[in-house]
């Protein structure tokens, strides 16, 4: 499950650092639920065309099962012009990944 989580959070960061800082904002953001209970939300856009969105919720609570389950989205527009994105489930059967070109 940790492992799951660190791999979301490197390829978080890998996509979102910017070119130059100076250049790049924040949008738009939305937050939901964001207490540390039960599951979570978000969504962000920035200026450079990047956007990510997350849902997790959490099963099996109080139970030896316990799991939580993540599904979101990142997009990023890549050195060739074109627009990607990856959507992508992270629950117990691991993270699992759908590359798709959007747009050019």
């Amino acid at each position: 499950m940790k492992t799951v989580f660190v791999i979301l959070a490197l390829a978080a960061g890998v996509l979102a650092a910017p070119q130059n800082p100076n250049d790049i904002t924040i949008v738009k953001q939305e937050e939901s639920n964001n207490i540390g209970v039960g599951g979570y939300r978000f969504s962000y856009e920035q200026s450079d065309g990047q956007k990510r969105e997350e849902t997790a919720e959490l099963k099996n609570e109080g139970t030896e099962n316990e799991i939580m389950s993540v599904v979101g989205s990142f997009s990023f527009i890549g050195p060739d012009g074109h627009t990607y994105r990856v959507d992508y489930t992270a629950d117990e059967n691991g993270f699992q990944p759908k590359i798709n070109l959007v747009a050019k």
